[in-house]
């Protein structure tokens, strides 16, 4: 057993997935390459897909208008974990979806098929051609591909949008290049989104999404020095691999049992009250609420950003923030 499949059960283990495809109805999972025996003909489109975002949907909406016009069915070809993990099991890479949120925009958006590979030593090895022939004709019965603007795949690189149309009479299947969609005259991307939400700039990240951006986890017990100054707050069990917004305060959603509520935000250390403890705390107040919700899961949705993390002369200025704070998310047009 390698450090690395240790590592993915961790992120990922096979009774999640159990559960995850109980909830995902309309979209076929497909772990182990080596036992996928279809010969139904596929229009496929390959990369992680994180974020889900409209650059994503730009690709995955001509995939399935391929697939109708030429029956075919849509598919896509993506990891799980992220291919960084298995170059360098250190390497803390955090992602815009869980792989249950990910699952679920995918099924949204009427893709059929979602191949999730582990990344390892033979697939790292498989030059362009050989992903091509190996993988994506032999394998998967691809007849037609869809690319990115920048996608490449392959050992060292070696595969992208020239080398698919050099291939494609010798293999026997067509391929798309589609050109990137642009938001405020940028093109959009994973790497961008993350750069907006590490910023804090939430508007530009959700307008990139398509969606505002969500943050899923269970409430979990923490010090309850919220309640002492009249501002309880639920902490969160942050997803081990979910990529977090910058330090500070947010205007956000917060949804329980399928109820919507207004609620404001932390991301930080707590300073003003313990400024010796710099472990980060997710921590919400949910504006007009008063139940017990410990070990629920509860998911909140990012709307606004108020204002950088601040270490206050005392509580009274932090509790005049605090309200002021209150104010504007209850104000604030959801």
């Amino acid at each position: 057993m390698t450090i690395y499949s240790t590592l993915f059960r961790c992120i990922f283990t096979q009774a999640d997935l159990i559960t995850f495809c109980h909830k995902i109805q309309n979209l076929k999972i497909i772990r182990d390459l080596t036992d996928y025996q279809s010969r139904i003909p596929l229009a496929l489109s390959l990369g992680m897909f994180d974020g889900v975002h409209l650059g994503h949907l730009s690709i995955i909406n001509k995939l399935n208008e391929i697939a109708e016009k030429e029956h075919l069915e849509s598919a896509i070809l993506s990891f799980w974990p992220h291919p960084r993990k298995f170059l360098n099991p250190d390497d803390d890479v955090k992602m815009l979806n869980t792989l249950e949120e990910k699952l679920e925009l995918l099924e949204k958006s009427g893709i059929k098929n979602i191949f999730l590979k582990t990344f390892d030593e033979e697939f790292r090895n498989l030059t362009g051609t050989e992903f091509c022939e190996k993988i994506l004709v032999n394998k998967l019965n691809v007849k037609h591909i869809i690319i990115g603007y920048d996608h490449t795949f392959g050992k060292n690189k070696s595969g992208n949008f020239e080398l698919l149309k050099s291939l494609s009479n010798e293999l026997g299947f067509q391929v798309n290049q589609l050109e990137a969609i642009q938001k405020n005259d940028l093109n959009i991307s994973s790497t961008k989104i993350r750069i907006a939400l590490s910023e804090g700039r939430i508007n530009d990240a959700n307008q990139m999404l398509g969606y505002n951006y969500p943050l899923t986890g269970k409430v979990i017990h923490g010090k309850k020095l919220g309640r002492t100054i009249g501002y309880p707050t639920a902490n969160i069990e942050v997803p081990i691999n979910k990529l977090l917004p910058k330090k500070g305060a947010y205007i956000v959603e917060v949804w329980i049992d399928n109820q919507f509520y207004k609620g404001m935000l932390s991301i930080g250390t707590n300073p003003t009250i313990d400024d010796k403890n710099q472990s980060l705390h997710t921590e919400v107040y949910i504006l007009d609420f008063d139940q017990d919700i410990y070990d629920k899961e509860i998911t909140i949705k990012f709307r606004d950003y108020l204002h950088d993390e601040i270490k206050f002369e005392g509580l009274e200025k932090l509790i005049e923030r605090l309200d002021e704070d209150k104010r504007l998310t209850a104000e604030f047009q959801f």
